[in-house]
This record gives structure tokens, C-alpha cells and sequence, in this order.
């Protein structure tokens, strides 16, 4: 099963698919294309580049799909999370008949390469249906359907209700021809491909350096170096760039709970709610030869997957747990659900302007290429990049290249700008207060916190046998303080999104490295 953990979270996906193999980069190579990352983003350009006879070197340094898309409730939609009212004001009528019409390519894309390589991945397709939380008036729902109308989804419907029982959901959107499928099966399988056609994929290896010229180079961890005629980012959070493209998004936090429930208690579907944070809702097939079915399940049963309680990473406020948050929204509205098997996290990049950012790297050489800024929209948005960024490298024009460029300037969008940006320094503020304890002494086995040690923070973290580890609590990005996630015992920049696991190890972009000191845990500090 697939061993990498961003935390101490692990999904449905992670717990029942077995990882590819893995080998590292063991001597310098050179090909056509490079490509930093091997999560959707990354392993759907290079086999569609593959394909069209480029030679391809993906980098990754854990596990193929390892970072975010073992982490998403993969729902395959064209209803965007922002909604069609908002694309259209911030990028025009043309520009929000633009996206539908690539977001709806993205899912027929996927679904042609699972008929093309013969995938098993429980892909299938549904309706997804939107509705307002009860109490709130529907009229959001009149002007979502008629922007989605002008936008090109004409089988975009009203309905009186979704069909839940006994959840009431009032009114709602339906969206046809959604789908769904098990992300790891699919990257896997996909993978797999890639090296069948010549691809090479090299795991546990990190890209220290990303350097564009002729020829690019990308410099490992280890010395080796992969030089290409282009190279691709697709990190979720771009580590070669040190602010441009950070200033353009910000980084969220986003939770996700399986729960057992019997086999048809509710239609599979995809469920989302206007709420701000919302809730997304779908159901996953479990199968018996998981061995994770109840002794009682002999009925057969699904996975009620239900996502929410958003907030900007490393920016959580003092309150309940987020995965007690959700399970107490979900079963007051699905009662017949049984034990919540599964608790995950995931880390979403929301532009300013809601849609990804995919093309040629600002102020960087031409050949330097970069996706990301899902908007929660992972699946979807990555596979467009692998769709666009094929044309690009290979000089093909594309409609969508204008909409997705990452240097685009969205006038609309200033006020959310300013706000991010203004956000980002308040949190700078950080660097003035105390810690978040006086002593370590007042630090938990399984916990973390911020100590204030003369002019600079330490990130100090008790393990569960008392030993203390001690780490600057300076992110190397651009110098946040980071704070503790207890939710996933990790360490999060309030800046920029970066993450590092509870002993100073990167997880998440833009910083490319782990937090400074050396780690020599002591045990019983007081």
C-alpha cells in the first residue's frame, strides 16, 4: 500500500492501493522533456508527451501520486468550485465558456486513457448535484444555472431536491456526465503506461535545483543531474519560484472523512452545498479483497467520503477538530452511517482568480513550465496542464493557453489580491509575539509547539517516548514562522503553505528544504 504520509492522516486511497515500484535516480540522464513531480499534474504530461514519441524523465521525491492526489476525494466535475457567476465576472463570458469547455475535456480525457490502457480504477460516470444549506434562499441556484447555461452547460437542470433520504437538501443544480474514480489506481495504472512507452520514472529523489536554459538542468539531492530541452513543475506548489506565483495564490487546508455505511443507502452521486467553507459528499464502492469490510457487511458496503471545514493553512482557529467537525455534519444528515474508517487531510491552492495557473514559468527562462493553483479542482485542473502543456512544448497552438497562463494579470481579482497579500503580512506579526509555551516542560508526548528563544522561534516537538526534538521555527520559503497542526502533527507556514512533517521534514512547497538545526532529540527536557 502506498507508504508516503503528509502527516499522520491516511486516506481511503492510500489504504488500499499498492504503490508502483520505486527506483532512484542513480546516474545523470538526459531527455527531452523533465518533469519535477509525479502526482496527476506531472504523470498525465509525461504519458501524454510520451505518446507523442518525447522522451521523458519524471523526478519525485517520495512515491508516485505520494503528495496531493492520494489526498483528494477525487470528484471529476465541470460544475467549478467557484461557480460559473464568478468565472464569468473575473474572466468573461468567453473565458467561463473556456473553462467548462476544459474542464469537460479533462474528464473525457481520463476516461479515454482508462478505455486506452484498460485501467481498473472504479471510474464511472454520475450527476453531481448543488444545493444551498436549508433555511437559505435558492435564487444563488437561478443565477448559478443561468451562468452555467451561457457557459455551455446546457444539461444543467433545476430540481426540487437532490435525491437523498433522509437528507432534505431543498432545491438543487444537477450537472450531468460528472464521474468519479480511485486516484492511486488510476496514477498507478498510468504510470505504468508511461514506462511502457519509454518514460522512466525515478522515486525518492529530490530536485534540489531547477535551472532553464539550453539545455535545462535539474540538480538532485544526491549530485545526479537530468538536463532536458524543457522542464516541468508540477509540485502542487511550485518550488522554483521564490514569490511570484505565491503572491497569486494561497495555500488552504481541506478534511476529509470515510464513513462504512451499507451498500445503496445512498445514490452514488456527487453532493456539494454553498457553505463557506462547503461540503462535498460522493460515495466509494469497498471492496471485499481490501479487507477493511465490517464482519457484518456481508450485504456489501460503500464508503461515504464527505470533505470540508477549509482554512488557510497554518491558520486554524481554536476550535473543535476539524474531522469531529465533519463527522457531526455528516451524521446528522446520512444517520445510517456506521464507524468513520477514514480521517485525511489535503493541501488546495486557490488562485485569486479560480482557475490553475499552467504554462510557461514567469520571469524564468522560456523552456520552464509550471502548473499549479487547483482551486480544488486537482483532477480536473491536472489534467488540463497535461493536455496544454503537450501542446505547448510541442508548439501546437491550444484555446485554453490564454485563460490558464500563470502571467496573467486578473483586474477583477485586485480586491482578492490585496486581501491575500494582506493576510500574508499579518502574519509576519508572528516574529513579535511570545511562544506558544514558556517551557518545553509544558509540551505533550505527541505534540508540538513554538518556543520563543531570544531574538528568533523554535519549533519543538515532544514524541510519544518524551524525547524533545528541536528545529528552527523559521519556514526557509521566505521566513514565516510556522505553526503546529495537531490535527496532522505537522508544521505549517502561515505564509505561503509550506508543510513539514513533526521532525523538520519538507512535505509541501515552495520551500525545498526542511526547517534548519540539527535533530538530536533529548529525552525529558524540562
Amino acid at each position: 500500500m502506498q507508504q508516503e504520509n503528509l502527516g499522520q492522516s491516511s486516506s481511503l486511497w492510500m489504504a488500499t492501493t499498492a504503490e508502483l515500484n520505486r527506483s532512484t535516480l542513480a546516474e545523470d540522464a538526459r531527455a527531452d522533456v523533465c518533469i519535477v513531480g509525479a502526482g496527476i499534474a506531472g504523470i498525465t504530461t509525461a504519458y501524454l508527451l510520451a505518446k507523442q514519441g518525447k522522451s521523458v524523465v519524471v523526478l519525485d521525491d517520495g512515491a508516485v501520486g505520494g503528495g496531493q492526489t492520494q489526498r483528494t476525494t477525487a470528484h471529476l466535475s465541470n460544475a467549478l468550485d467557484d461557480r460559473y457567476l464568478e468565472i464569468e465576472r473575473l474572466h468573461g463570458s468567453e473565458g467561463a465558456k473556456l473553462a467548462a469547455a476544459s474542464h469537460t475535456a479533462a474528464i473525457d480525457r481520463i476516461e479515454s486513457i482508462i478505455g486506452d490502457e484498460q485501467v481498473a480504477c472504479d471510474f464511472v460516470r454520475l450527476d453531481g448535484y448543488l444545493f444551498v444549506p436549508l433555511g437559505e434562499s435558492p435564487e444563488l441556484l437561478d443565477r448559478e444555472l443561468a451562468a452555467a447555461h451561457r457557459a455551455g452547460l446546457s444539461g444543467v437542470e433545476r430540481l426540487p431536491r437532490a435525491p437523498l433520504v433522509p437528507f432534505e437538501t431543498g432545491p438543487c443544480l444537477r450537472f450531468p456526465r460528472q464521474a468519479q474514480f480511485d486516484p492511486l489506481k488510476y496514477l498507478t495504472a498510468v504510470a505504468g503506461a508511461l514506462q511502457r512507452a519509454g518514460g522512466r520514472i525515478f522515486t525518492d529523489t529530490h530536485a534540489e535545483t531547477i535551472q532553464g536554459g539550453k539545455p535545462a538542468r535539474v540538480k538532485t539531492a544526491s549530485g545526479r543531474t537530468v538536463t532536458a530541452e524543457a522542464v516541468v513543475v508540477a509540485t502542487n506548489s511550485p518550488v522554483n519560484d521564490l514569490l511570484a506565483m505565491h503572491t497569486k495564490q494561497a495555500a488552504y487546508m481541506t478534511y476529509a472523512i470515510g464513513a462504512i455505511l451499507p451498500r445503496g443507502a445512498v445514490p452514488t452521486a456527487l453532493y456539494w452545498d454553498t457553505l463557506d467553507p462547503y461540503h462535498y459528499v460522493r460515495i466509494q464502492p469497498l471492496s471485499p479483497e481490501a479487507g477493511l469490510a465490517e464482519p457484518s457487511g456481508s450485504e456489501g458496503q460503500d464508503v461515504l467520503i464527505v470533505g470540508g471545514e477549509d482554512h488557510k493553512t497554518g491558520q486554524a482557529e481554536v476550535q473543535a477538530d476539524p474531522y469531529a467537525r465533519l463527522e457531526s455534519w455528516t451524521r446528522l444528515r446520512f444517520p445510517m452511517i456506521r464507524e468513520v474508517k477514514f480521517r485525511w487531510s489535503g493541501q488546495v491552492l486557490e488562485t485569486i482568480d479560480g482557475l490553475a495557473f499552467i504554462g510557461r514559468n514567469p520571469l524564468d527562462a522560456p523552456n520552464v513550465f509550471i502548473v499549479t493553483g487547483d482551486s480544488g479542482m486537482g483532477m480536473t485542473h491536472g489534467t488540463i496542464a497535461g493536455i496544454l502543456l503537450t501542446d505547448l512544448i510541442l508548439g501546437r497552438e491550444n484555446p485554453w493557453a490564454k485563460l490558464y497562463d500563470p502571467s496573467r494579470k486578473t483586474l477583477q481579482a485586485l480586491g482578492r489580491f490585496l486581501n491575500e497579500n494582506l493576510n500574508v503580512a499579518v502574519q509576519y506579526g508572528d516574529w513579535l509575539t511570545g511562544g506558544d509555551v514558556d517551557s518545553p516542560a509544558q509540551i505533550k508526548p505527541g505534540a508540538g509547539a513554538v518556543i520563543r528563544r531570544g531574538l528568533t522561534k523554535m519549533a519543538m516537538y515532544r514524541d510519544e517516548q518524551g524525547a524533545l526534538h528541536e528545529h528552527s521555527a523559521v519556514c526557509p520559503h521566505l521566513g514565516g514562522i510556522v505553526h503546529w497542526n495537531d490535527a496532522e502533527k505537522t508544521w505549517d507556514c502561515p505564509c505561503h503553505g509550506s508543510r513539514f512533517d513533526r521532525l523538520g521534514g519538507i512535505l509541501n512547497g515552495p520551500a525545498n528544504r526542511g526547517l534548519s538545526g540539527v535533530d538530536i532529540p533529548t529525552s525529558n527536557i524540562v
